[in-house]
């Protein structure tokens, strides 16, 4: 499993340039949900797939909605955000 240092960076290599700004905002996130670093890339990849760029209220939302939803596979995850109507 990568660490979420080593996702970020690749997202970076893949031309998904996240501002000090927005890395900042998905540790603030992490910290406050008390998230996973598996959960957190999932919500990340959520928010850039559903928004087409990175979107800290709607990333904040989604990383909520997973913490709650007590889902701890990446499968189980997708569903539930699916069935949330949240296209990805």
């Amino acid at each position: 499993m990568r660490s979420l240092e080593d996702y970020l960076a690749d997202l970076d290599s893949k031309g998904f340039k996240l501002n000090d700004e927005a890395i900042g905002f998905i540790y603030f996130g992490r910290k406050f949900t008390d998230a996973t670093d598996e959960l957190v890339k999932i919500a990340i990849e959520i928010t850039l797939k559903s928004q087409q760029r990175f979107d800290s209220s709607f990333y904040i939302s989604v990383l909520e909605e997973i913490v709650q939803s007590k889902f701890t596979t990446r499968r189980k995850v997708l569903n539930h955000i699916r069935g949330k109507g949240i296209a990805i």
